[in-house]
Formats: structure tokens, C-alpha cells, sequence
């Protein structure tokens, strides 16, 4: 029988989770506060969204190399720098007298960005004991399914009201205040063993760690073919209107919420069941996106079991990942994941963007479906043997 988590587990564990939302909401907001960012510097949507591509490609660009090169400092002492810097450079955008600083102010907290989720599971695992650690993935992965219902909404609204500046002076101000706190109640954990760039070989010798890798990607990119454009889908192919599509997408991060909670309910007793019904219902959940689009219950039924599946893989793969290396290589088999799955996000979207523009707005449900569906077939093949 499980005991509860302790106080002294749980504080430390409330500050991580409030520090995922506040970094996927930092990620999340210039999507919907794109045009008044143009406007303020006197640009094209278009021309405004090259800071949203940067903020990707620094992701995936500089995880691997970020953490390589970070991995010996100090848990406690990572984590509170990483914040930092996230903090200041959103102050920093704040005062950008120019889109070029904006930019760099905002490759900053792609920085930041790529070494949090590097290291946010790995610790989250150690704070806690063990017959808790599913418990503390999923209060990290709640806190990026809050940032999908509530942190762009919220940003966007803040930035209608008082200015796009304003949103990012909330998000640092909350930052800093976070930042205090973990101060204090994170605990001192010693590095007990050291990761190397001269072991980065042997972690691609990992068969299983690469199995994962490529089910991420896959998934990743069957994932944003569909979702990229999941606005202009629910309003042009479902018929929705503007307000009954933010609602949708709202219940979409809500489901989220039940798919952490489905993890760190079954994963541990069901493990390879509980992978398996993920992959295989996510890509169900996108086959079945246009079918379902002639009714308005079915198409929020459809997302609702995605937005479940969606939070239930990420949980459930970052649990993989931790189960396949050792502690000391958690961190930057963290940072290749986070890497990988931005490779997918861009591939998708840009594969979405393809179909979308030559075959059919109809069909990116189904191209989506079929990419994921290979991933699933492999993770039935590796979970089963293993």
C-alpha cells in the first residue's frame, strides 16, 4: 500500500509545476499575441512569426549541446540559473526597442527553455521517493496542460487589455517570485554520479532509448500535422464559430489534465497496456477527427480523447526514457527527447501546411493518423518484448 507524499515532497514539487506552466505559457503566448507584436513594429503576422520559428530551432538545436555542457553543475544550482535566465529574458523583452532584440531576447528563453525540460522529470523523480515518482511526472505534465488551457488565453488577454509588453512583465514578475521560493524549499541533491560527451556514444547505443526516440518523433510529427491546424479546421471543415472553437480547445487542454492523472494511476501496475492503449487511441483520436466533424458532440468527444491521449504519452515516454539510462544520463536523454519532439512539431506543421495547401484541409486528421499509427505498431512490437 502506497503511503502520501510528504510536505517536504510536495513543496519543491508545486514550484517545478508552477515553473512548467510558466515556461510552456512563455512558449505558447506570442502565437496569440502575434498581430499586435507586428503591429507594434510595424511588420506583416508573416514577417512576426520568424520569432516563433526561432524559439523552435533553438530548442532543437541546442538541448543536446546546452545540457552536455551543464550537466555538472548542481542540481539545485541548474535549476535556480535556468530560471533566471528565463526571468530576465523576459524582462528583456519587455524593453525591446526593436523586433532583432525581441528575437534574441526571445532565443534566450528558448535557452532557458531547453535545459527546463531537460532536467525538470530527472528531478522531479528525485525529490520524491519512488512508489511516488509517476505521481511527480505527472504534476510536471499538469502543469503544461494548464498552460494550454489557460496560459495563451490568459496571455492574450492581458495583451488586448494592457499591451503585449505587459504579458511578458507578468510572466517575469511570476518568474522571480517562483525562482525566490524554490530557493527555499527546493532540496541540495548531489550529482552521485557525472555524465560525459565521451559517453554520449554509448547512450545511441541504446536500443530501446532509440526505439523511443523515433516513436517520439513520429508521434510529434502525426501530432502537429494535425494540430497546427486544428483552428482552421474546426471553423472551415467542422463549421464551428469562433467561440465554440476556443471552447473546444479548452476541453482539449482539460482532457490533458485527465490523461496526466490516468498515468499516475495505471502506468506503473499496467505499463506496457497503458503505452500501448496511448499510441494506438491518439491515432485512433485523428482518424476518426473528420468522420466525427458532422457532429458537433462527436468532433469534441474526438478531441477530448486526443488532448487525453496526447498528455498520456508525453508522461508515459518521459517515464521511459528515465526507466532506460542511468541517473547521471537522465538530464541529456531529457534534453535529446525535448529536441527530438521539436523536430517533429516543426515537421509536422510544415507536413500539415503541405496538405493543408495541396490536397485538402479534410485530410491532415488522416495523414496524422497514418504517421502515428507506424509509431504505434513499433511501440506494439518494443513494449511487447520487453
Amino acid at each position: 500500500m502506497k503511503t502520501k507524499m510528504t510536505l517536504k515532497e510536495w513543496l519543491p514539487l508545486i514550484g517545478m509545476t508552477i515553473s512548467a506552466f510558466l515556461v510552456n505559457t512563455s512558449e505558447f503566448m506570442p502565437i496569440g499575441l502575434l498581430t499586435d507584436i507586428s503591429n507594434d513594429f510595424n511588420m506583416t503576422a508573416a514577417q512576426a512569426g520568424v520569432m516563433i520559428t526561432a524559439y523552435s530551432w533553438t530548442v532543437t538545436i541546442l538541448s543536446l549541446p546546452l545540457m552536455l555542457l551543464a550537466c555538472k553543475i548542481k542540481p539545485k544550482k541548474l535549476l535556480l540559473g535556468t530560471l533566471t535566465v528565463f526571468a530576465v529574458c523576459q524582462v528583456l523583452s519587455v524593453i525591446s526597442i526593436g523586433f532583432p532584440f525581441l528575437v534574441v531576447s526571445r532565443i534566450g528563453v528558448a535557452c532557458a527553455h531547453s535545459i527546463f525540460w531537460a532536467i525538470a522529470s530527472p528531478l522531479a523523480v528525485r525529490v520524491v521517493s519512488k512508489e511516488h515518482q509517476s505521481k511527480a511526472l505527472s504534476a510536471i505534465i499538469t502543469g503544461t496542460a494548464i498552460a494550454m488551457v489557460l496560459g495563451m488565453p490568459l496571455g492574450r488577454m492581458i495583451g488586448l487589455q494592457i499591451g503585449w509588453r505587459m504579458t511578458f512583465l507578468c510572466v517575469a514578475v511570476i518568474s522571480f517570485l517562483v525562482l525566490v521560493y524554490l530557493a527555499f524549499v527546493f532540496p541540495k541533491i548531489e550529482n552521485t554520479e557525472s555524465f560525459s560527451i565521451n559517453q554520449l556514444p554509448e547512450l545511441f547505443k541504446n536500443s530501446r532509448l532509440m526505439i523511443t526516440y523515433i516513436i517520439t518523433f513520429l508521434f510529434a510529427t502525426g501530432y502537429y500535422t494535425t494540430y497546427s491546424y486544428i483552428e482552421p479546421f474546426l471553423q472551415k471543415v467542422a463549421g464551428f464559430p469562433s467561440n465554440i472553437v476556443t471552447v473546444t480547445l479548452m476541453l482539449f487542454g482539460i482532457a490533458g489534465l485527465s490523461g496526466s492523472y490516468l498515468f499516475s494511476q495505471y502506468y506503473d501496475d499496467h505499463r506496457f497496456a497503458f503505452v500501448q492503449t496511448v499510441l494506438f487511441g491518439f491515432a485512433g483520436a485523428l482518424a476518426l477527427l473528420y468522420p466525427a466533424s458532422i457532429n458537433m458532440y462527436m468532433i469534441i468527444l474526438v478531441c477530448a480523447i486526443w488532448g487525453i491521449a496526447a498528455m498520456a504519452f508525453q508522461t508515459s515516454f518521459q517515464a521511459e526514457i528515465i526507466r532506460c539510462v542511468s541517473t547521471a544520463a537522465s538530464s541529456v536523454a531529457m534534453a535529446i527527447f525535448s529536441a527530438i519532439f521539436n523536430l517533429g512539431i516543426g515537421s509536422g506543421t510544415w507536413l500539415g501546411g503541405v496538405v493543408y495547401t495541396n490536397i485538402s484541409l479534410s485530410f491532415i486528421g488522416f495523414v496524422g493518423a497514418v504517421i502515428v499509427l507506424v509509431g504505434a505498431f513499433i511501440g506494439f512490437i518494443k513494449f511487447r518484448n520487453k
